[in-house]
């Protein structure tokens, strides 16, 4: 089935949806439009150089103040894992 085909089954189904239903397809159009976009923009915004590490390492050796060691132990007791969720989807 080509795109044309798609096109008018789409609009020939819509036409039988119910108004509430109709909100909740646009919606999910709306969504995929703006994944599709995401997509899109994130692929072409990846022309960056990993960091090595030296622009780190340029200020080792460099903290001012006597905190090091609260600062240290505040990240310790307050960092945890990340969870990302790359599916979210909030259709389900």
């Amino acid at each position: 089935m080509n795109t044309i085909e798609l096109r008018q089954q789409i609009e020939q189904n819509l036409s039988e949806i119910s108004p509430d239903n109709l909100k909740i397809i646009a919606e999910f159009v709306e969504f995929i439009k703006d994944k599709q976009e995401r997509i899109q923009s994130t692929s072409e915004a990846i022309n960056y150089k990993p960091a090595s590490g030296r622009s780190i390492l340029r200020h080792a050796g460099t903290w001012v103040g006597d905190d090091l060691e609260d600062c240290l132990q505040l990240v310790y007791s307050t960092r945890g894992k990340v969870k990302v969720n790359n599916r979210l989807n909030p259709f389900e």
